[in-house]
């Protein structure tokens, strides 16, 4: 899935919406440390109020709100797995309302099989008809729309933490005198789910029951274990940790001094590459192997660089030379220079204009610009070394 695919998903969760038919919610309330299930309902979602209804769509939005390899996580099933949770999702789409429930609650046991929390939680599972037009309305011809749909069933999953609420001091107006307030009753945290997921994926718009969308409750800080022993699916890469060993391989091959105009000139590479795949409006998110690092640095101006070399240095970080990085996940949306006397912030492919350099026994910043520089209303006078 990209973030096209997600955004059109995400959109549709709002009331008496024909294009997401949500069939029935199943909550299931399950009490800290000791993992058991207190109390679970399943009750057709049109019979919520609307107000509660409200809150759950917020809440579903929620699990598919974040940046993709940071937040939101495509992962692919493992095979050969035992009654695979992608076996439970996939028979829990065909079956009747009380075998589905019986489904979600053998995910609820993997959830807090080997977890315990410190605070009472909600899993909440709905089932819903996805409908997607399969081209846009022709206003001449009226033809388009919703004439003709894509329709998918899918599963989403939401696990948020119930809070305490806490005293307060209220005013009564009947009888006219300020209270102490408490209410005994937890508080289910709808606005920042502890981790949930979607299934089946969807490509080109079509479904695909052999991935699933794992959000985690914060970027780059996927639960591992949730992956693994509760979604039972292959080990992932976040996109910092992508990021990171770039980094490692670009020190490796260039060294740990550089000049500024080869790291700009290797994020405009890496840019170029994702424009030249927006033109192509291709759904799949360009990578880059170890060839295409080569390409890219030589090009950018590093000297002595051959295919041994870059390959090495793939093996020597991540000990795999065929890995593929995605491209998407290694240019920084902006570069911060720190120093004791300023920071100073900017975009990657701008790093060529700024040069380090000594300045009558100094160490110095020279950034380069094209417009007069002004401070507190007053021009900056302009000097010349």
């Amino acid at each position: 899935m990209n973030k096209k695919d997600i955004a059109n998903i995400r959109k549709e969760f709002k009331l008496d919406n024909y294009k997401m038919n949500i069939r029935e919610i199943f909550n299931v309330y399950v009490q800290k440390e000791s993992g058991e299930i207190y109390h679970q309902v399943c009750q057709p979602f049109q019979m919520l109020e609307q107000e509660t209804q409200e809150l759950f769509l917020v809440n579903f939005k929620k699990v598919l709100t974040g940046n993709l390899d940071a937040k939101l996580f495509e992962l692919k099933f493992k095979r050969d797995v035992d009654y695979s949770t992608q076996s439970i999702l996939f028979e829990g789409l065909q079956s009747d309302s009380s075998d589905w429930q019986d489904n979600m609650i053998e995910i609820v046991s993997k959830m807090f099989a080997n977890t315990a929390y410190e605070f009472d939680t909600v899993v909440t599972f709905i089932r819903a008809e996805y409908r997607k037009a399969t081209k846009k309305r022709n206003l001449e011809s009226e033809e388009g729309g919703d004439d003709e749909v894509y329709s998918s069933q899918i599963i989403l999953c939401s696990l948020n933490k119930t809070d305490q609420p806490k005293k307060a001091l209220m005013f009564d107006y009947i009888e006219k005198e300020f209270k102490s307030y408490h209410v005994v009753d937890p508080i289910i945290n709808m606005d920042s789910p502890l981790s949930g997921f979607l299934f089946p994926t969807f490509n080109d718009n079509a479904a695909d029951v052999n991935h699933i969308l794992y959000c985690a409750g914060k970027a780059n800080q996927p639960d591992f274990r949730f992956i693994e022993e509760v979604l039972n699916c292959e080990d992932i890469m976040t996109a910092q940790d992508d990021k990171d060993s770039f980094d490692l391989i670009l020190k490796e091959v260039i060294g740990d001094e550089v000049d500024s105009r080869v790291i700009s000139n290797v994020y405009e590479e890496i840019d170029k590459v994702l424009q030249e795949n927006e033109e192509k409006e291709e759904s799949e998110i360009p990578t880059l192997d170890y060839r295409d690092v080569e390409r890219i640095l030589t090009v950018s101006g590093v000297e002595n660089v051959d295919t041994a070399k870059v390959e090495h240095a793939f093996k020597s970080v991540i000990a795999d030379e065929k890995h593929e990085f995605k491209a998407s996940n290694l240019v920084p949306k902006s570069i911060k220079i720190s120093t004791k006397v300023a920071d100073v912030t900017i975009s990657p492919t701008d790093l060529k204009y700024v040069k380090y350099i000594t300045y009558e026994g100094k160490r110095c910043l020279l950034l380069e610009v094209d417009e007069e520089v002004v401070v507190e209303g007053f021009k900056l006078e302009s000097g010349t070394l």
